[in-house]
């Protein structure tokens, strides 16, 4: 296989580690937890583990571990690092007992069910190490939830010997990794599984849970191509460049891009939510800002879009949920109507105020909002163009402004969607260690016999050996939430808080950003050179944790 230079330069990288974990550790437990919500129905439904404590490793005593196998899923989308937890797990377990064993599950937590596995050998892991992508053993979006998946999982879990399992991915799937928990726990099969938070969308977070691995590496990579748009921009100086972000349940991304490049504008959906506003409300605010631009002289600009805004407009998201539901038992009946007789079919089923809100949306959209839905029965907003009907209504709103003698300049879109370019990037330095720290907190998890645990690295802006690695308890993180029609324990997401430090930051600034042209070009991530440019934490942990 032909390898560019750096990835030869990349696989001799040794990911940092907490000085804890640099020998043998012991467990200091903590105060015993609750559910962040709900906790009587979170206590129902986990009385094996639910309730149980903290857990930190501090430097302890050598001692001899029995042989033990261990499983390793990856689950949900891509994100930069993900090899790495695999590598930290694979080394921690090597330390252990040089006789232990790392199986991979193919293709997400289906090779599970599906019995279809290879083992993870050194000269396998070997070739992985410090690179981007799932693509050691896949991942998929198979959820886990039912008895006789899990009995499934149980009978390879107990041909392959395997002690542990982990579940590398997001809240869902860590909702799901805890359930799994549960029922081995209750079922007495003696295998435990730990999660592992992944997420480039940075929604999986909480005191326990600084940051979920590959935001780091995602936002810089759309950083650098936002800046390089911003450069293009001031060097034109004749488009408005509406960028399109991942983050669907949550605009973190958008707001780290933001404050790593200072664009013109920023949207946050929690804050749209939270000022009750319109699709027309964020129509006129942007116009707003390009007619102050065109007064000034400056017909360009930059603004980014979080993926999900259009779910926290408070009418649409009404709209939506109205659909979900609607759809999640009728989707065939929708399905049977000729195309050109669906919009009316579908106005004709909503309630009086969201058939309004449906049939005002342009053609395309309201198409965009019925599509197929995801495993969870939600919208698939990623498909929604947000970025281009919301260019196409500034547009208008222009044009009408400039009949009325309100607006003098020239407006001209070019469109982005950043997803897929950011999800497998190379790691940069800050996610290479922070998952290897991950898999070989979890390895240490597994020896000292923990079950329904999400390994945790916190204290993530000091240098990596004063990082502090344990367990959180999944249960801790847990509230109940609507699914398909009916309530479910789910991880609770983590969205901007409009109080936290980060969106103050960007508030205080953005206004000021709005009339001047002052970009910041990040550039590429940096592998090699001074820590300052290379070992850089996000500019969100770094206001958190100020």
């Amino acid at each position: 296989m032909t390898k560019s230079a750096l990835q030869i330069a990349r696989a001799a990288y040794q990911p940092k580690l907490p000085k804890a974990l640099r020998g043998a550790v012991k467990v200091q437990e903590g105060e015993p937890t609750h559910s962040v919500a709900d906790e009587e129905e979170i206590k129902k439904l986990f009385p094996n583990t639910y309730g149980m404590p903290l857990i930190r490793f501090v430097e302890g005593e050598n001692k001899e571990y029995a042989p033990m196998n261990v499983g390793v899923i990856l689950s949900g989308g891509q994100a930069p690092g993900g090899h790495n937890v695999i590598s930290g797990l694979f080394d921690g377990i090597k330390r252990l007992n040089p006789a232990n064993k790392l199986y991979g599950f193919l293709m997400g937590p289906g090779g599970l069910v599906d019995h279809k596995y290879m083992e993870l050998t050194a000269d396998i892991i070997d070739e992985y190490r410090n690179t981007g992508g799932f693509d050691i053993i896949g991942s998929g979006r198979t959820k886990l939830e039912k008895e006789d998946q899990f009995e499934k999982g149980y009978e390879i879990l107990k041909e392959l010997g395997i002690k542990a399992l982990v579940i590398i991915g997001g809240d869902d799937s860590n909702t799901n990794a805890c359930v799994l928990a549960e029922y081995y726990a209750a079922k007495n099969y003696g295998i435990q599984v730990i999660g592992c938070p992944k997420t480039i969308d940075g929604d999986l977070k909480n005191e326990m849970i600084e940051t979920s691995f590959g935001f780091d590496t995602a936002c810089k990579t759309y950083a650098e191509v936002i800046g390089n748009i911003e450069r293009d921009c001031n060097s034109a100086r004749k488009y408005w460049h509406f960028i399109k972000l991942m983050g669907r349940s949550a605009s973190h991304i958008a707001l780290e891009c933001a404050l790593q490049t200072q664009p013109n504008i920023c949207l946050i959906s929690e804050e749209v939510e939270a000022k009750n506003m319109s699709l027309d409300d964020i129509v006129t605010y942007i116009a707003d800002a390009v007619a102050a631009r065109a007064a000034a002289g400056n017909n360009f600009g930059t603004v980014l879009i979080p993926e999900g805004l259009i779910e926290f407009i408070p009418a649409m998201k009404k709209l939506i949920a109205e659909l979900n539901d609607f759809l999640a038992v009728h989707a065939d009946e929708y399905a049977a109507i000729e195309p050109n007789k669906q919009r009316e079919y579908i106005i004709s089923k909503l309630s009086a105020d969201n058939a309004a809100v449906y049939a005002s949306l342009p053609e395309g959209v309201a198409r965009q909002l019925t599509l197929d839905r995801d495993p969870h029965g939600n919208v698939q907003v990623s498909l929604i163009e947000t970025e281009k009907l919301l260019s196409e209504m500034v547009g208008k709103k222009l044009a009408a402004w400039k009949a009325e003698g309100k607006y003098v300049g020239k407006f001209s879109a070019q469109h982005h969607f950043f997803g897929y370019e950011g999800r497998c990037a190379a790691p940069s330095n800050f996610d290479a260690d922070y998952c290897y720290a991950l898999g070989y907190t979890a390895s240490e998890l597994i020896a000292n016999g923990k079950t329904g645990y999400m390994s945790s690295v916190r204290n993530l802006t000091a240098p990596a050996e004063e990082w502090i690695a344990g367990g959180v308890p999944i249960t801790m993180m847990m509230n109940m939430e609507r699914r398909h029609g009916e309530m479910k324990p789910v991880i609770q997401k983590a969205l901007v808080r409009l109080d936290g430090a980060p969106f103050k930051a960007f508030a205080a600034a953005r206004d000021t950003w709005a009339k001047e042209t002052a970009y910041v070009y990040p550039g590429p991530i940096q592998y090699f050179g001074p820590t300052e440019v290379c070992d850089e934490p996000t500019k969100t942990l770094q206001l958190e944790q100020a």
